[in-house]
């Protein structure tokens, strides 16, 4: 969980508002969101399968609007580079990549007994391109240059389980993967560069 905590300080530095139009479904409009419990809102059996996980995660569009915002001078700049109005506000169409990764054993030796064998997954999104509606189509204002690089993998999720254990993977993930589906109908209206634009996920 120290690796979620340091994500927290690199990922979240600080509170950005923002709102979703229209509202996501199922998702509270408060936005000032940090590490929150990765079982909180879960029935705590599937199938009368116990989860007994420990999981700590993001709100999904929370950890997108913390990128964002990372990445404001790359978007900045990137519609300077193709010649396009600073001021226009969008729609900007995002592209993301997730990804499931298993981090292997993670456990830690309590006292003086026997190390306690843990089992880490990691869930994590990658922004891979960025582009905005223009006469002849779209033109990409930003690509990631090492979508498969750890420094542009943003950690959304770590829950202490095993990967092969898939009835609690997908019981965890399954608020995430539901704000992720909402996303998909709505527009989050984001200030970049002083100006509100309009995003919309991929």
């Amino acid at each position: 969980l120290h690796a979620l905590r340091n994500a927290e300080k690199a990922l979240l530095p600080g509170y950005h508002p923002f709102e979703w139009m229209p509202p996501l479904k199922n998702v509270s409009t408060s936005t000032d969101v940090g590490i929150i419990d990765g079982l909180s809102g879960l029935n705590r059996s599937v199938d009368e399968y116990p989860v007994e996980a420990i999981s700590k995660r993001f709100r999904y569009d929370s950890a997108l609007v913390s990128t964002l915002k990372d990445m404001e001078e790359d978007i900045l700049e990137g519609l300077k580079s193709q010649d396009l109005e600073e001021y226009l506000s969008g729609p900007f169409t995002v592209i993301i990549k997730e990804s499931c990764d298993g981090m292997g054993d993670v456990s830690e030796k309590h006292g003086s007994g026997p190390a306690v064998p843990e089992k880490a997954v990691r869930f994590s999104f990658t922004i891979m391109n960025i582009s905005v509606p223009n006469n002849s189509g779209s033109v990409r204002i930003f690509e990631e240059a090492k979508p498969n690089s750890e420094l542009c993998c943003k950690p959304l999720c770590l829950m202490l389980a095993d990967e092969s254990d898939h009835e609690t993977l997908t019981a965890i993930l399954s608020p995430l993967i539901a704000e992720r589906e909402a996303m998909k109908s709505s527009e989050l209206m984001l200030e970049i560069g002083g100006i509100l634009r309009s995003f919309k996920f991929i």
